[in-house]
């Protein structure tokens, strides 16, 4: 029933909210409220979301949340009610111990606004403890000379309460002999005396038994007590006096354990046991009882426990020197405890948002630090860092909350991801640090279209290609990631001799592997141009264009065309002209051809596959003219019959023939009249004129083989006559050998003349032509030839018979006919 009560009580003292102001540090500002202690999970605190100006079923949506470097949550949300309530029991002496306040602290983060606001809560003290003194009993010694008026020290009760709940009194059980004295230090806390009121008698009652009870101002009201033994010694007339009623020493807090403090001195002008001092803690918490050692006869004060400044900084504690005769001095020993920089500075990331994407505008928060030292001074003065080459910079916030903003532009193609490394470093000396790493992922946009490789592309294929053979194969880089990446090809639409690209070729969309859907004609184009587009998946989505050249390469598939000489179109054969005059190399015609291939395909040679006269026409290799290769003779048929054949130099080659009909005459007229009754030469007229020739060269050797006899006739009888003459006289002894011609002589003369006889037709007759030779030494014409016989040049008185150049003639006469 006094729990419920107190509990309806400490309800009246709920604050809604003691103070709203605007604190604008990025977007904070402070609240308060008040709540009792020991209130149960759940309960109550305030209308959070009402003091945020929020919906309560927004605080999820919103991300709100309390942020708190402490390492216990006392204070959680309530999503559905929009409240703050009690995440458990809360004990303000737990929290604050006796301070006269006691505030909770913590922020809570707004994080789509990325807003924080302090939270500032007042746990006010119920009466949840009594006076509680630090043992049970207590032993005092007195001798019994004591004079009425003597005081004696009693314990001190502790209520860690504050205020009206704090300890307010104390009572002593009634007793004759003593009273209660209540005294009050400069720091405003009383403490309790027992009173000698009337001398004590140690015959009369050794011992005497009080109950010391220590009470507080609570509702209801709570005690404590103490039982007090009094014993009456025999007579000790000196009390231990300290040096020093108040001992103070500062000492750094990583003194090593079993480090001497001090040592408190006390004396006694007694002797023997009346003089003998030890000495005890008076007055020390349980919790620092354990901290120090104190030496009951030496007075030396060690540590037992490391010392902590984040924990306690000062502590005070009482001694108390107590001689044989029961005589107590007591005296304060203040110990401050000095800070060092034992404490790295905490960073904590309180909220991160990672990814974040890479158009994300300057300023832009990517993360929300708290950095805590718990040293103090500036070894608790804690700057914070980061490294220079990031686009990244760190903005003081509130109280010790940092934000990591946006510096510079972002590009995921350049790095996608940072390493943050957040340097937390304190003031002290030496300074420590603390690094704190973290990720940040760049979130992708699609900001780069898809790029070719090269600015133009070209590629070749040969004509009659199958088809859906592939041609070529583009390829195109999205540095972008996911679907801003995956790059669709497509061709750009052209028309091409009146037919769209598409019906010529076609791109795989997603490999941009080109395929050619029709077999190509090199005759009918060279050529293609066209686009290839590339476009990514993002959204918006980029492209890019690229120019393709397709070049058709010509194969061999087109024979060569004869343009000229064409046929008659009425049937007829077509007849080219040569005059029987013509001289060798003369231009007959000439056949034109094309090759519809380029290159070598078209590249045309011309050759002379069939005549009827061999050894009469020539064709020019490579301008197909039709030549005479010599001169026309009568015995040359009227018609000559020639087969041209035109090849190209292709692989494998392709021809093409035609036949070509020549007539031959001197008239050209007067063949043209007779050309429809031209008739080719029958196998039974070259049998004829082979038979004549045959008879004509028997007959010409016979007449060459008589010469030759007669001739060796004259020359014996010439050489026997000389003969005479030498026996005579010796009158051609002189003659030189040169003016004799033997048989030597004949052949070196018909090798010189054999090339200077022609042998021509004309009107049916055979006649020799002789030509002048080019020898000064003959000088023998044609007439000279016809009137004279051939043996009246023999005549001795006119010339040698080794100067007559008629036996080359015959000689010549029959070689022509051969």
């Amino acid at each position: 029933m006094a729990a419920q009560k107190n509990r309806k009580d400490c309800g009246k003292l709920v604050l809604l909210c003691l103070v709203f102001g605007l604190l604008w540090e990025a977007g904070a500002r402070q609240i308060r409220y008040s709540i009792p202690e020991e209130l149960g999970k759940g309960s109550f605190v305030g209308n959070i979301s009402k003091d945020l100006g929020l919906e309560p079923g927004e605080l999820a949506a919103r991300g709100v949340r309390i942020v708190s470097r402490g390492r216990t949550q006392l204070f959680s949300l309530n999503p559905r009610s929009g409240s703050l309530v009690t995440a458990g029991r809360i004990d303000r002496e737990e929290l604050c111990a006796q301070s006269a306040r006691c505030l909770v602290s913590f922020n809570i983060l707004v994080e789509d606004r990325v807003k924080l606001f302090g939270i500032e809560i007042e746990v006010t003290d119920i009466n949840d403890n009594a006076p509680k003194f630090q043992a049970e009993n207590l032993d005092i010694k007195i001798n019994e000379n004591v004079a009425p008026g003597m005081r004696f020290p009693l314990p001190e009760a502790v209520d860690p309460d504050v205020g009206v709940n704090s300890l307010q009194s104390y009572q002593l059980s009634p007793n004759k002999h003593f009273s209660l004295g209540v005294q009050s230090r400069a720091n405003g806390v009383r403490y309790p005396e027992l009173v000698l009121e009337h001398a004590l008698d140690r015959e009369e009652e050794a011992v005497h038994h009080l109950v010391l009870t220590a009470s507080d101002g609570g509702d209801p009201p709570r005690s404590g007590t103490v039982l007090v033994s009094v014993t009456v010694f025999d007579t000790n007339d000196n009390a231990p006096v300290f040096t020093s009623p108040e001992y103070r020493v500062s000492v750094p807090e990583n003194l090593a354990v079993g480090t001497q403090l001090l040592t408190v001195t006390a004396s006694d002008r007694d002797e023997g046991a009346n003089g003998e001092v030890t000495y005890s803690f008076r007055k020390l918490p349980d919790t620092q009882l354990l901290k120090f050692q104190l030496n009951k006869y030496t007075g030396e004060i060690k540590i037992s426990e490391n010392l902590d400044y984040e924990e306690t900084g000062f502590y005070e504690i009482e001694i108390q020197a107590e001689d044989g005769g029961a005589y107590l001095a007591t005296a304060k020993v203040l110990i401050t405890v000095e800070d060092v920089n034992d404490n790295s500075p905490e960073v904590t990331i309180t909220s991160l948002f990672s990814p974040v994407t890479e158009d994300s505008p300057l300023g832009t928060v990517i993360a929300l630090l708290n950095v805590h030292d718990l040293d103090s001074g500036k070894n608790g003065q804690v700057t914070c860092s980061i490294s220079e080459n990031l686009p990244f910079k760190l903005e003081k916030s509130i109280d010790s909350y940092y934000r990591l903003v946006t510096h510079r532009a972002l590009d995921r193609e350049q790095v996608s991801s940072y390493n943050v490394t957040v340097t937390a470093t304190d003031g002290g000396s030496p300074p420590l640090s603390t690094k704190t790493h973290f990720t940040l992922h760049v979130a992708d946009i699609n900001d780069n279209p898809p790029t070719f490789s090269h600015i133009s592309y070209f590629t070749y294929i040969p004509e009659n290609n199958p088809r859906g053979a592939s041609i070529f194969s583009v390829t195109a880089l999205d540095p972008d990631s996911k679907e801003n990446a995956q790059v669709v090809y497509s061709l750009a639409e052209d028309i091409i001799q009146g037919a769209p690209l598409s019906s010529y070729i076609s791109i795989n969309s997603d490999t941009g592997v080109l395929y050619a859907l029709r077999s190509f004609d090199y005759e009918q184009f060279h050529d293609l141009q066209m686009q290839v587009m590339a476009r990514d998946s993002g959204d918006p989505q980029l492209s890019s264009n690229v120019s393709l050249s397709l070049f058709v390469l010509d194969q061999n598939d087109n024979t060569p065309e004869i343009l000229y000489p064409a046929l008659p179109t009425d049937g007829s054969t077509g007849v080219e002209l040569a005059p029987r005059s013509a001289e060798p190399g003369y231009l007959v015609t000439k056949v034109v051809a094309v090759d519809r291939d380029s290159g070598q395909n078209a590249w045309l040679s011309y050759r002379l596959l069939k005549a009827s006269e061999p050894g009469l026409f020539v064709v020019g290799l490579h301008t197909g003219e039709v030549r005479t290769a010599r001169a026309l003779l009568d015995r040359d048929a009227l018609k000559q019959s020639l087969v041209v054949a035109v090849q190209d130099h292709g692989q494998p080659p392709l021809s093409a023939t035609i036949t070509l009909t020549v007539a031959v005459a001197d008239n050209i007229p007067d063949i043209l009249a007779d050309l429809g009754n031209l008739k080719p030469l029958h196998d039974s007229d070259a049998s004829g004129l082979t038979l004549y020739l045959v008879v004509a060269v028997a007959a010409v050797s016979c007449v060459f083989l008589a010469f030759v006899i007669m001739l060796l006739a004259l020359r014996l009888r010439h050489w026997h006559s000389s003969r005479l003459r030498q026996a005579a006289g010796g009158g051609l002894v002189g003659m030189p050998a040169s003016q004799f011609m033997g048989v030597d002589g004949v052949r070196a003369f018909l090798q010189t003349y054999s090339h200077e006889v022609s042998l021509t037709a004309d009107s049916g007759k055979s006649n020799l032509i002789f030509p002048q030779p080019n020898y000064a030494d003959t000088l023998i014409s044609q007439e000279s030839c016809e009137k004279k016989d051939p043996l009246s040049l023999l005549d001795d008185s006119k010339f040698p018979i080794e100067d007559t150049p008629l036996v080359p003639v015959s000689f010549i006469f029959l070689m022509s006919f051969v």
